[in-house]
């Protein structure tokens, strides 16, 4: 779990965008923001998600950074929610 967590305070993204997620976490509901981002079927546990979450990111972070016309802010914000508030799941449920 360290080791997930360690991983995403390393992410350097604009400080746009972490605000505005930061916002939108007081909103997360994660059955709801999950299904929506990683597909119906069982969610995985906060570990698994966030993983995943910060892959689906960091593809679309890379299309950010090419200026590539597919781009999606929204989305990019929403994934940056989930992935906060998961991240905030995570450490609740450890200590």
């Amino acid at each position: 779990m360290q080791d997930i967590l360690g991983m995403l305070t390393t992410l350097r993204r604009p400080r746009l965008l972490i605000r505005a997620a930061r916002i939108g976490m007081e909103d997360y509901r994660r059955d709801h923001h999950l299904r929506r981002l990683l597909g119906h079927g069982a969610l995985p546990r906060s570990g698994a998600a966030l993983l995943r979450l910060m892959e689906m990111e960091a593809d679309l972070n890379d299309l950010r950074r090419q200026s590539n016309a597919s781009y999606s802010v929204i989305n990019h914000v929403d994934l940056l929610i989930a992935m906060m508030a998961e991240a905030q799941i995570l450490r609740n449920t450890a200590g």
